[in-house]
């Protein structure tokens, strides 16, 4: 397999990398970031791009990959619903297209949220947005595609938020970890990206997946 990853700055890139790079089913991975992640290994080839509205700049890059986990996310706190419309769905759409454009036949991981309107008409701005993203891609004609609408997210492997409160608060709420692991709508960074790998070699017919769905999909050997 091969895997195309954004968001690998973030706790559910970096995750879904580090098992991707153990992983002897993965063959290779492109990374796209603003900014570089500082890694280096055999499997892993990084693109910097700044702008990600527009992707024909890389285009010749992402040809040849079997599956694209887009793990970005932003807060909606404070944010408008332009910004945050921009941020989420333009984003996801400008990605996607161009993908669909090159590779229809490959396979397209979108990092959602639970919570999340499929309607569009509910009374949450940020889940209207993630809803209407969610359908966007799950309508666009990829081979396969699926919504992964995590709750809570236990941090493995050592990976580290770049926002200094979630930091605070996995450490605030460490102890109670293996408590919350036993829970079904939790599940950690590893069991996340396990799915993710596996879906690709295990299709699924549920196509918005929740936390019990993710570690079910996770223990596929």
């Amino acid at each position: 397999m091969k895997a195309i990853i954004t968001g690998s700055t973030g706790i559910i890139g970096i995750g879904l990398l580090l098992e991707c790079i153990d992983d002897p089913r993965v063959e290779k991975v492109l990374i796209i970031n603003r900014n570089s992640l500082g890694i280096t290994h055999p499997k892993v080839n990084e693109v910097i791009h700044k702008d990600f509205n527009d992707f024909t700049a890389i285009r010749e890059l992402l040809a040849g990959y079997d599956v694209c986990c887009h793990c970005m996310g932003v807060s909606s706190a404070g944010m408008s619903k332009e910004k945050y419309t921009q941020l989420t769905y333009a984003i996801t759409k400008a990605l996607a297209s161009e993908l669909y454009g090159i590779n229809p036949n490959m396979v397209f991981n979108y990092v959602s949220g639970t919570g999340t309107d499929s309607t569009e008409k509910g009374r949450l701005m940020w889940a209207r947005v993630k809803g209407k993203t969610e359908n966007m891609i799950l309508n666009m004609g990829f081979k396969d595609a699926y919504a992964f609408r995590p709750g809570a997210i236990i941090p493995e492997r050592g990976v580290k938020s770049r926002t200094g409160l979630y930091n605070t608060l996995y450490f605030i709420f460490r102890p109670f970890f293996p408590l919350m692991k036993r829970m079904k709508s939790v599940t950690t960074t590893t069991k996340l990206s396990r799915a993710m790998i596996n879906l690709y070699f295990h299709p699924q017919q549920l196509k918005h997946l929740e936390g019990a769905d993710i570690n079910r999909i996770a223990a596929i050997e």
